[in-house]
């Protein structure tokens, strides 16, 4: 099977969609501050499902239910340390369990997922995190999913530049593949940002020199923003685009639950922008697939 990177070379490749939104289409709770890395110990077949359900779709990339899986966040929850890495690594293993034909993505969300606040759409603990601590709370979590044998670290729903500068960092030590997205709006002036408040431009162009990063763009964003996100993202960074963004829907941090009407997107504005990992974020779920896999062909 070729690598990741090289397929990209040959055209679009597509994503899987939320996977927490499956899960808890199935009946599974999904809302402690492990999200479905809870599944991860209390039933794992479910997430084997949800991966299977996706590929059954046209999913080439199971992304592992790694978003929430840190080792602070497990020893909040009771968990000790190699308890939480045996749970990160057998998220490696269920992804490619449910999905053996594809790539598996290990999935390093940003601190604010930790936090479980919806801080990833603010970025909000920075400055008060430098990059130096954010490095560190992410090289225990990177380590033990490169070692578990994922094919590509999916740093994903980044807020903020100190975030992305840490990741390329630690990335840069390991000399694992791995694509950057984050998580951004347009500005008055349509000039897409990060939610720090940053310009992408300036964000993605960080990547350009970076040998393990394989793509850079967008995802758990509204599907509205890919096309000018991505196309500022693939021309700063030099890099092929990825996009995956949410269902349409909005996430209300305070109430906890979804607004709007949910749709795929304009999937061939995202691949003529340069997107060439393509698929769905939150309430994206494998009949959305099916239709962006659809797209893709």
């Amino acid at each position: 099977m070729p690598t990741l990177a090289s397929a990209l070379a040959a055209g679009p490749v597509v994503l899987d969609g939320g996977l927490s939104t499956e899960l808890e289409s199935r009946g599974h709770d999904v809302t402690s501050a492990l999200w479905s890395a809870r599944l991860l110990r209390d039933d794992p077949a479910a997430v084997v499902a949800a991966h299977a359900a996706f590929a059954a779709a046209g999913a080439q990339v199971a992304t592992t239910a790694s978003y929430q899986a840190t080792f602070a966040g497990f020893a909040a929850a009771g968990i000790d340390g190699a308890e939480a890495r045996r749970l990160m690594t057998r998220s490696v293993r269920l992804a490619r369990e449910g999905a053996p034909d594809g790539w598996v993505a290990a999935s390093v969300g940003p601190y604010g997922a930790f936090l479980a606040d919806g801080s990833e759409y603010t970025g909000g603990y920075v400055p008060d995190l430098t990059v130096a601590d954010l490095r560190g709370f992410h090289r225990p979590r990177l380590e033990v999913l490169a070692d578990a044998g994922a094919d590509v670290l999916a740093c994903e729903t980044l807020p903020a530049a100190a975030e992305v500068e840490a990741l390329l960092a630690e990335l840069a030590d390991l000399g694992v593949p791995a694509w950057l997205s984050l998580t951004v709006v347009l500005d008055d002036a349509g000039v897409p940002r990060t939610r720090r408040g940053e310009r992408l431009a300036d964000v993605a162009a960080l990547a350009r020199d970076a040998d393990a990063v394989i793509a850079v763009g967008v995802n758990c964003t509204d599907p509205a923003t890919v096309p000018a996100a991505v196309a500022v993202a693939a021309a700063a960074s030099g890099k092929p685009g990825v996009a995956y963004p949410n269902s349409g829907e909005r996430w209300d941090a305070a109430a906890r639950r979804w607004t709007g009407q949910p749709g795929v997107g304009d999937v061939d504005g995202w691949l003529a922008a340069g997107a060439r990992l393509v698929g769905g974020c939150c309430r994206v779920r494998p009949d959305d697939v099916r239709t962006i896999a659809d797209a893709v062909r």
